[in-house]
C-alpha cells in the first residue's frame, strides 16, 4: 500500500511517536511528511532519514527550542507539503497534521490524539502560564488563537475518516469539529514492565510542565507527610522543589529502565492531569502498581475505581485539588489490601500492541 504518514515533529519521544512508530511497522512502503525533526530521534522510532520529508521550519536554528513560538506559522508549513504521489493519508494529529492538503483521489484518515487544547478548552491557562494574558500581548495573542481555531475547524473537512485515542478524545473531536469518529486506544508496551516488591513510595511520573499539576501532588504530600518521588523534569522543577517538604524526593530526567524500576516498586501512581488517554497509567497496572488518578479524561476509561468495581486497579478523585487528592490517598491506605497485582496487570492488556495493530489493520482494510 503506497501510504503518506504526516506527522506533527519528531522531536522528543512521547506518546504520539510510539503511535507513529506502530504505524509504519504496520506500512513498510510509506514515506513521512512533518514539519521538523530530530535525526536521533528518527533512529530511536526505526524511521531512516531517507524515507522522511520535512517543511520549511526544518531549516531554521534551533526549532526544537522555540517551536511554540512559531505556531502561526504551522498552517503554511503543513499545507506546504506535497503528498499527491501516495494513495491513503495517515496524519498523526495534535495541532496541525490534519491540515494536509489531500487531492481529491486519496483518503484521508487522521489518528487524533486531541483536538489541540491550547486552541480550545485550555487556551487561557496556555496563555497565563506564557505571560501573554495581559495588556497588547493578550489581544494579540487572542487574534491570533482565533485565526488557528478557524483553520483548526475548517480542516477537520479535509479529513475523510477519524480515529480518536479515547472515548474523551471521541467526545472532544464531536464538540469541536462535529465530525463523528472511531476509538482505537494508543498502543502501550505492556510486555515491557513486571511487577517488583513495593517499597515504601508514592510515585508522581511526568515532564513537568503546569498542565501537569504536580503542584497538587507536592502539596499534597508535603501536607500528609508521606514519601513521594517526583521523576521527570522540565520548567515546573524549581516551583516545585521551592514548595515541597522534606519527604519530597526530586529525581530528575530518569531512563527507560528506571522508568519500569520505579513504576513496579511505587505503593500507588499519582496522576492528577487530564488527559486524553494516559500511556503512563496503563505502564503502571502492567507494572503491578494501582493509580490515584484525577476522573476526569482517560483516566476515567482505563482505571476502575474502588466502589464501582468488584476489581478495582485504582482510585478517582473528583476535583484537581490538594484537599481531593489527599482524601484519595487516604482511602487507598485504608483500603490497600483489596488491590491483586494479578488482575492490575490483566487489565493493561486491553491497550497492548498487538490489540492496537489488529484494530487499526481492520479499520484501513474495510475503507480502501
Amino acid at each position: 500500500m503506497n501510504i503518506a504518514f504526516v506527522h506533527e515533529w519528531i522531536s522528543d519521544i512521547g506518546g504520539s511517536e510510539k503511535v507513529l512508530r506502530e504505524l509504519i511497522g504496520l506500512y513498510p512502503d510509506y514515506h513521512l511528511f512533518t514539519l521538523f525533526y530530530k535525526k536521533e530521534s528518527l533512529r530511536k522510532i526505526g524511521i531512516e532519514e531517507k524515507k522522511v520529508s520535512a517543511s520549511f521550519l526544518n531549516k531554521i536554528a534551533g526549532v526544537h527550542r522555540i517551536y511554540r513560538s512559531l505556531l502561526p506559522l504551522f498552517p503554511s508549513a503543513v499545507e506546504s507539503l506535497n503528498v499527491k504521489d501516495f494513495d491513503i493519508i495517515f496524519s498523526s494529529s495534535h495541532i496541525a497534521a490534519k491540515g494536509i492538503i489531500p487531492k481529491p483521489y486519496q483518503i484521508h484518515i487522521c489518528y487524533c490524539h486531541t483536538p489541540a487544547r491550547y486552541l480550545w478548552d485550555m487556551s487561557n491557562d496556555y496563555l497565563k502560564t506564557k505571560g501573554l494574558d495581559k495588556g497588547i500581548l493578550s489581544v494579540f495573542s487572542h487574534t491570533v488563537l482565533n485565526y488557528l481555531r478557524l483553520w483548526d475547524v475548517s480542516t477537520s473537512n479535509r479529513v475523510d475518516f477519524f480515529i480518536a485515542n479515547s472515548e474523551h478524545t471521541r467526545k472532544r473531536i464531536k464538540k469541536y469539529y462535529n465530525r463523528e469518529s472511531v476509538v482505537i486506544y494508543p498502543p502501550v508496551d505492556t510486555e515491557r514492565f513486571s511487577c517488583g516488591k513495593k517499597e515504601n513510595y508514592f510515585l508522581f511520573l511526568s515532564r513537568l510542565v503546569p498542565y501537569k499539576r504536580a503542584d497538587i501532588a507536592v502539596r499534597a504530600f508535603s501536607e500528609l507527610d508521606l514519601p513521594l518521588v517526583v521523576a521527570g523534569d522540565g520548567p515546573e522543577l524549581r516551583r516545585l522543589k521551592s514548595i515541597s517538604s522534606k519527604n519530597i524526593e526530586f529525581t530528575g530526567y530518569i531512563s527507560d529502565e528506571e522508568v519500569a524500576r520505579y513504576l513496579s516498586e511505587a505503593k500507588a501512581l499519582i496522576y492528577p492531569s487530564e488527559e486524553d488517554f494516559g500511556i503512563t497509567i496503563v505502564e503502571a497496572l502492567a507494572s503491578g502498581t494501582p493509580v490515584i488518578a484525577f476522573g476526569r479524561g482517560g483516566a476515567a476509561e482505563i482505571v476502575r475505581s474502588i466502589g464501582k468495581s468488584e476489581r478495582p486497579t485504582g482510585i478517582l478523585f473528583n476535583s484537581q485539588t490538594t484537599e481531593d487528592l489527599k482524601s484519595a490517598v487516604r482511602k487507598f491506605q485504608r483500603e490497600e489490601d483489596i488491590f491483586i497485582q494479578k488482575e492490575l496487570v490483566e487489565s493493561a492488556k486491553r491497550f497492548s500492541k498487538e490489540r492496537f495493530r489488529r484494530e487499526i489493520t481492520e479499520f484501513v482494510s474495510k475503507i480502501k
